[in-house]
């Protein structure tokens, strides 16, 4: 895992360094694009001076929340879905319906019902994050072990114990990777619902340095925010190795 890090890091360095010298040897404007030390430039100059500060906590602010509430309803809807045969034939066409139309569309109208500020935003992230943990939840339940269904049946396990301590361990695996998807999902959502109509964020940023041809400024806004999905991402790895290995566990001692 060391050499693999090791490695990825090297090639990361090989292609800023490849990015710097095409740009250096064919005198490019950094109007059109920028070298990475004239954006690392630019993005330290903001850090330092506090003008990033406001807009990334803003954004974060926005994410964490459409998160948390698009998580949370997709695993709750997952559950309940997943354990009725009746609600999922009844409502999953309405939920597979409000995933194909286009969130981009809706935020006009999220402006409209919601005004300006965080809440359109935090509403979008929450319906983008939402379906992928959903339809993972639902999926790995109706993937559980027939013979482990069986058992529990045998032992006179409630339902609650039989998703407590089969379906939801056994399915842990297909969640979290629902929830990989989902945190970086959760970024994307929250920096398209600021193009339109924020006045804060680093999407909001992104137009303004759109708006005023600061190229350099953008590429250092979009590093913020790679690094930050990235944190993301590995925060949530992190959380799946120390649950699965709780699930283990959990597993080891209802088996035994």
């Amino acid at each position: 895992m060391k050499r693999d890090a090791l490695l990825s890091t090297l090639l990361g360095l090989a292609c800023l360094t490849a990015w710097e010298a095409a740009v250096r040897v064919g005198h490019t404007s950094p109007l059109v694009l920028p070298a990475p030390s004239v954006v690392a430039h630019t993005l330290w100059q903001g850090l330092n001076n506090g003008y990033l500060g406001p807009h990334i906590l803003h954004t974060l602010t926005e994410v964490v929340l459409g998160l948390l509430l698009g998580a949370s309803m997709g695993f709750i809807g997952g559950v309940v879905l997943g354990e009725s045969a009746r609600w999922r034939g009844v409502l999953m066409p309405y939920v597979v319906i409000s995933q194909v139309v286009p969130k981009l569309a809706l935020a006009p109208l999220f402006i409209v019902w919601f005004g300006f500020g965080t809440l359109p935003t935090v509403v979008m992230t929450a319906l983008i994050c939402f379906f992928p943990l959903l339809e993972n939840t639902v999926t790995c339940m109706q993937q559980v072990d027939p013979n482990q269904l069986a058992l529990f049946r045998m032992l006179r396990a409630s339902r609650w114990q039989t998703l407590w301590r089969l379906k939801l361990p056994a399915g842990l695996a297909h969640i979290m990777a629902g929830l990989r998807v989902v945190v970086v999902l959760a970024w994307v959502g929250a920096v398209v619902g600021e193009f339109i109509g924020a006045s804060r964020g680093l999407g909001a940023l992104i137009i303004a340095a759109q708006g005023s041809m600061d190229t350099p400024l953008m590429f250092a806004v979009l590093t913020v925010i790679t690094v930050l999905g990235l944190a993301f991402y590995k925060l949530c790895e992190w959380l799946e190795r120390r649950l699965l290995g709780t699930s283990f566990e959990l597993s080891t001692r209802t088996s035994s």
